[in-house]
């Protein structure tokens, strides 16, 4: 809307790399209306005046009529999201003086190191200010506060927008701003990322009951009363709360569910209708309860009388005969389930949002958000494209997880500037302004952080790739094409309209590189890898086998891609009927069978089991839905032999009359795991020969041949042969046989 004072826009939120900036996005038709060009700077105006700099705003905001500021300027301007600003077009000039004060309690002091000026002066530089607005420094981290932000108290000239440039003298005062009178760590929707979707659907019950309850009135319906999220701890549950009550400006109630509990009859009570008075006395207010499965659980699973009592007093304070007004109920638990029932009905919580691991996209923009204000001595678009990468290395990590990764990256960045920094002393500005944090510090990082959902059952998958696995290639391109392309490249199933696999049973003698297979795709595929080990699942408590099976496939899909891998899976999965224990294996088989295939679906996880007896697993297992593939790893022939050689003696001195192909064709009957063990038998030869040998001979292979022997002979070829073929006709005559049939010859 355009007038003679400017262009009215509606506010929306800055982009993720916009905060502390103050830039302000528009589209071109907003432009040519100001007749401002990119880098321009404009006023924005609704209960007071702002300055920004104009940046372009993204294609797919073109001809909406909104204006993208961040939260600092949304402050500075009395506005928040979804109202209209007024914007003009400013002309500044360079400002010979600004007097800055940190926003902090009255009662705080901050020591600032020599030369803050001039860093504060060169980090600021071209920045459009007015006196009375907040504005953040990039890269400047004081007293914990990242981004802390300062209160403009004086420019000169004074009352008119000014722009701090190459001769500006900036003053940096220690003492608070005068009229801040207690801290301000207001989180805002820029500070949340990856859940664009669950955002909008909280905002729509609670910030329009709030600000615009006329349009309830209107439609004749009653605005919703509460939300309960759920989902994994980290993944930002109480983040949204606290920001959606800062950008609703509603007063906010915090209830942690162990406070209110007390020893004296009725007191517990007492507090939480304490709590709901004030909110009903001072709204709009938002009423936050943090782990609300503490304080209202299942009424039958709990013994004190305490609890149900609180439980009851709840659902009478939600939805009870007194109209609560304008208050909103804001839950969050990741043990939906233990929630009472009578708490997740329609009237007390209207709708209940998970709040779930995020996707790649969303990794990205929560490491774009925490490494905001982090100095990485990088380019715009390369900070991106190496966002991009570190969000491809971590699968299944929630936002709490990455926020601490980009954490102990600074702290990799800090030892190595320790040596150069006098604790004791304010820390020269020569040194913050040197101080840089690489893409090694996130590697090394990556090291000793992992998902905090993983926790409980992650494996350290070993570096193994394709190339360290010798022969196979036919099983190696059937594993890549059936369990790499579902998670690299889901598309391709729905472009066909087809399902991909499920699950791959790989079976064979012992020694043959099933589990180093297996490895090998959780690796290439950049999938979580969950290993699941047969007997470690078996107890002595009925129902606790099950449950770890059931923990085993929930935790799969909280951070899917992954690949849940289960070793000698005949131990935990055999035929039912025939194993003479407690029933606990026959209870196992069926939760398998139910988890594989049952009314859930399993999105995002591929199952790979390894048996060296596929003969004696549940034949229920065995279908396609479940084990949709089942593929013989035979022991290797000539070829496959002479490949692992070269695999085991890659890093191996060898001397010029080693014959690998000779060795290979003298070592039948022998399995990967064998060829492993006569090549570092070789090795101990050469060193029993001659204890300075550099080299290992052909002799030395010769010799150890006599010592070891191969793990498979003519009886177990015969007998993994006869088991192929009778699959084969079971499983896979069904599918074109295309790799199977090299193999099972």
């Amino acid at each position: 809307m355009k007038s003679n004072n400017g262009i009215v826009l509606r506010v929306a939120e800055a982009n993720a790399t916009d905060p502390g900036m103050a830039r302000v996005r528009l589209d071109e038709i907003s432009r040519l209306d100001l007749n401002v060009e990119i880098g321009d700077v404009v006023s924005i105006e609704k209960v007071r005046a702002t300055v920004g700099r104009v940046f372009r705003a993204r294609p797919e905001d073109e001809n909406k009529g909104i204006v993208r500021i961040d939260s600092v300027m949304r402050n500075n301007c009395g506005a928040s999201i979804g109202d209209k600003v007024t914007i003009k077009k400013v002309e500044v000039e360079e400002a010979k003086k600004v007097v800055l004060a940190p926003i902090i309690r009255k009662d705080q002091r901050l020591r600032f190191g020599e030369g803050i000026d001039d860093f504060v002066q060169k980090a600021l530089i071209r920045r459009p200010v007015i006196e009375g607005d907040s504005i953040s420094v990039p890269g400047l981290t004081l007293a914990g506060h990242t981004g802390l932000l300062f209160k403009v108290i004086k420019t000169i000239p004074s009352k008119i927008p000014v722009e701090i440039g190459d001769m500006t003298q900036v003053e940096i005062r220690e003492e608070p701003a005068s009229e801040v009178l207690e801290e301000v760590t207001k989180v805002s929707y820029e500070d949340i990322g990856g859940l664009s979707a669950q955002l909008g659907k909280i905002r729509e019950i609670i910030e329009l009951p709030l600000k615009h309850p006329e349009l309830f009135e209107r439609l004749g319906i009653t605005p919703p009363k509460g939300v309960l999220l759920n989902g994994p701890p980290g993944t930002g549950k109480t983040l949204i709360a606290k920001a959606v009550a800062n950008e609703s400006g509603a007063n906010f109630y915090s209830i942690n569910g162990p406070e209110i509990m007390s020893k004296y009859y009725g007191q517990s009570e007492q507090k939480l209708r304490e709590i709901f008075q004030k909110a009903e006395e001072s709204e709009p207010s938002i009423i936050f309860i943090d782990e609300i499965d503490s304080i209202a659980p299942k009424r039958e699973d709990v013994q004190g009388e305490v609890e149900r009592r609180v439980v009851a007093q709840l659902l009478t304070l939600m939805d009870g005969l007194k109209e609560r007004g304008h208050v909103i109920v804001i839950g969050a638990t990741n043990r939906i389930d233990a929630v009472d029932p009578a708490l997740r009905r329609p009237g007390r919580f209207d709708r209940e949002i998970t709040i779930g691991v995020p996707d790649k996209k969303g990794r990205e923009e929560i490491l774009t958000i925490h490494t905001r204000g982090m100095p990485l001595g990088m380019s715009d678009e390369e900070r991106s494209k190496f966002m991009e990468e570190i969000a491809d290395l971590t699968y299944g990590f929630v936002g709490a997880d990455l926020a601490a990764l980009t954490r102990e990256s600074a702290m990799n960045a800090l030892r190595r500037y320790l040596p150069e920094i006098d604790l004791d002393k304010p820390i020269p500005t020569e040194v913050l302004e040197k101080m840089v944090v690489t893409k090694e510090d996130f590697l090394e990082a990556l090291k000793s952080i992992e998902p905090s959902s993983l926790r409980e059952v992650t494996v350290e998958v070993p570096n193994i790739k394709w190339d360290d696995i010798g022969g196979l290639e036919n099983v190696k391109s059937e594993l890549r094409e059936a369990v790499e392309l579902p998670l690299l490249n889901p598309d391709v199933f729905k472009r066909l309209g087809i399902r991909a696999p499920k699950g791959f049973l790989l079976y064979g003698p012992p020694g043959t590189g099933k589990t180093l297979l297996a490895k090998a795709v959780a690796n290439e595929s950049n999938a979580n890898f969950i290993s699941v080990k047969g007997p470690e699942v078996l107890s002595k408590w009925v129902g606790e086998s099950e449950k770890a099976v059931r923990e085993i496939f929930r935790k799969a899909k909280q951070v899917s891609p992954s690949i849940i891998f289960m070793d000698e899976i005949d131990s935990i999965a055999p035929r039912r009927g025939a194993s003479m224990d407690s029933g606990v294996t026959e209870r196992i088989v069926n939760q398998l069978l139910t988890s594989m295939d049952g009314i859930e679906v399993l999105n995002g996880v591929v199952v790979i089991a390894a048996t060296n007896r596929p003969d004696i697993i549940d034949p229920a297992l065995l279908r396609a839905g479940r084990f949709d593939k089942i593929i013989y790893i035979p022991p290797p022939d000539e070829e496959g032999r002479y490949k692992i050689l070269q695999v085991h003696t890659k890093k191996m001195p060898l001397a010029k009359d080693v014959d690998l192909k000779e060795i290979a064709k003298k070592t039948a009957g022998y399995v990967g795991s064998d060829i492993e063990n006569l090549c570092r038998e070789a090795g101990m030869m050469a060193y029993r020969n001659n204890p300075n040998a550099t080299e290992v001979t052909q002799e030395d292979f010769i010799k150890a041949m006599s010592t070891i022997r191969p793990s498979v002979d003519e009886s177990v070829i015969k007998f993994y042969d006869n088991l192929a073929a009778s699959m084969g006709k079971d499983i896979t005559s069904r599918k074109k046989p295309t790799h199977d049939i090299d193999l099972y010859q």
